[in-house]
């Protein structure tokens, strides 16, 4: 749980250290108040902390921690406050062994968007349902071609590689863009999934896919050109997507992950894709607004483009 520490919150009592010791607890420090309401109406994070000194008993302050929720905090203000508890309690303990509490938990909420699980979920149906058609359905449908001699046939025409594999993109956006929105529309009719700037984030949402599709058809060109037989697409593919699948935050935020594997994980094409669609429907960020999202997914296309021509069989 991401916890932001106001500017004013006394950082050197026991208390503070005790929450800072917490495994589920990670600490943001450095944000200012604007950011941290900002960030906690999107729920970026889960509460923003600011611990007082009270008055003085038995030469023993008595703190106060007031945390800021919001109904975008979810359930995890409530797994917070029992680990807050936890923590103090250990405290009381060692310094009250009659019960008397050390510090009090005080919660204030402000008025921000609900949180549902369907808008963790769908972005993450929306970048499987694009990964799966994209990376299958090129492989599949490009081998096929040149395994019945059509590209054999096509290759006496004056038609490049590139233009091939472009047109092929065209095609496959158009199917692309209906299945998109009837999810889409879907979940928001259905399901009450957020679209916070309505028809205008469903469009800008649209476009930033149009990055992942670049991406993942590129992966299915490259496996339709290494392959030698149709056998061999699906455990090839397998080994591309599977990972992707289990790695890049489509089940389970990415931040469960160990520290070190997060590293990885964010660099991944479908972890950035992900990411940026959660963005852009439920905090409302315009693409133009996560450059290093989109510096990301453009250098993937560039990387995996050249190859994508350059494995290009015609038969």
């Amino acid at each position: 749980m991401k916890i932001a520490v106001s500017s004013g919150s006394d950082t050197s009592n026991i208390v503070y250290k005790a929450i800072k010791a917490i495994p589920a607890v990670n600490l943001q420090k450095g944000l200012s108040p604007e950011k941290q309401v900002d960030e906690l109406k999107k729920g970026s994070i889960t509460a923003i902390l600011n611990i007082s000194a009270g008055s003085v008993q038995a030469q023993i302050p008595r703190y106060t921690i007031n945390l800021q929720a919001s109904s975008s905090s979810g359930q995890q203000i409530s797994l917070l406050t029992t680990v807050l508890d936890e923590a103090i309690g250990k405290l009381n303990a060692g310094i009250f062994p009659q019960n008397r509490s050390i510090a009090f938990v005080h919660i204030t909420k402000v008025q921000a968007r609900v949180y549902r699980s369907i808008d963790f979920i769908l972005p993450g149906q929306l970048g499987f349902s694009l990964l799966m058609a994209a990376v299958y359905g090129s492989s599949f449908l490009l081998f096929s071609l040149r395994q019945n001699l059509v590209l054999k046939r096509i290759r006496i025409a004056p038609v490049s590689r590139a233009a091939i594999i472009a047109g092929e993109m065209l095609s496959r956006l158009f199917f692309h863009a209906i299945s998109f929105a009837i999810m889409v529309a879907l979940g928001y009719f259905v399901f009450q999934f957020t679209l916070v700037n309505g028809i205008g984030t469903f469009f800008e949402m649209l476009v930033f896919s149009l990055l992942g599709l670049f991406v993942f058809m590129g992966i299915g060109f490259i496996i339709s050109g290494v392959v030698q037989n149709e056998n061999s697409i699906a455990p090839i593919a397998n080994t591309v997507v599977l990972p992707q699948i289990l790695l890049c935050g489509l089940f389970f935020p990415v931040d469960n992950y160990p520290h070190w594997l997060q590293h990885f994980c964010d660099i991944l094409p479908l972890t950035l894709f992900v990411d940026g669609l959660r963005k852009i429907a439920f905090e409302g960020t315009h693409i133009w607004q996560m450059p290093t999202t989109v510096l990301g997914l453009l250098i993937w296309i560039v990387a995996i483009t050249p190859l994508s021509i350059k494995t290009f069989k015609w038969e």
